[in-house]
């Protein structure tokens, strides 16, 4: 599951959007697309899941949309500002 890291702060919109990271005051700024992107995958279990939705709102290809979620979904996780994670089991006792 890809998450925001404690710590950074989205501000999206249609138009675009930021993060701002709490550790060094900067904001990373993105494009519209790239905005999207970030909130199908805060919303989506998968990537995958994101890109299959990510290529319904723009009309393109799967390979096209899988490859900007991805690339969106990296360059965040290289900055610091995302993690990846599998998702959690909850386990039930007694």
């Amino acid at each position: 599951m890809w998450q925001l890291c404690e710590g950074a702060h989205a501000v999206l919109a249609d138009e675009g959007g930021a993060i701002l990271d709490e550790r060094t005051g900067r904001w990373a700024h993105l494009t519209p697309t790239a905005a999207a992107a970030v909130m199908l995958l805060l919303a989506s279990t998968t990537e995958d899941q994101a890109a299959e939705q990510y290529a319904t709102r723009y009309d393109i290809g799967a390979a096209q949309a899988t490859n900007d979620v991805r690339t969106v979904a990296h360059a965040l996780t290289a900055r610091g500002l995302a993690v990846t994670e599998p998702a959690r089991r909850r386990h039930r006792w007694g």
